[in-house]
């Protein structure tokens, strides 16, 4: 697979996990989406519910991970992708990181609490992360969500 094909694929993804970020706005829930691919297949499909479930655990990858390993049968996902809309935090740069996942495509950064500044370590060695993918999309929706809030 060339580098456009896979930018092509990491688009498609990702504009998944901003429907289910569309779908935590509509909820008034923080707009974060998390879509998990497992061999060009998507396992789980989540959103924040940090407000819904009254638990500051609640974020969309954590909702991912347990979907995706409750799919597969295993706590490892090694051969899967995970595609979130906005830059990981601590906690969950931990849970990706016991988890294995071997790949991360998140869409903008999260200056104040991402894990890139925070936890650079944090994630599996074998890790790949890729960033920046519908950046302006991710983050205007976020910016959207703030505004409307304030």
């Amino acid at each position: 697979m060339n580098i456009e094909q896979l930018k092509s694929k990491d688009e498609y993804y990702m504009r998944l996990a901003l429907l289910e970020a569309e779908t935590a706005y509509t909820e008034g829930e923080i707009p974060v989406g998390a879509v998990i691919v497992c061999r060009d297949r998507i396992i789980a499909r989540a959103h924040n519910l940090t407000e819904t479930l009254h638990d500051v655990t609640a974020h969309a990858e954590m909702q991912v991970i347990t979907m995706a390993a409750n799919e597969i049968g295993g706590k490892y996902l090694q051969d899967c992708t995970l595609y979130v809309t906005l830059e990981p935090c601590i906690m969950c740069a931990g849970a990706i990181g016991w988890a294995q996942l071997g790949r991360v495509v998140y869409g903008c950064a999260d200056e104040r609490r991402g894990f890139s500044v925070h936890a650079p370590q944090a994630l599996h060695p074998k890790a790949s992360v890729v960033s920046g993918i519908l950046e302006n999309e991710c983050r205007n929706i976020m910016l959207r969500f703030f505004r409307e809030k304030r």
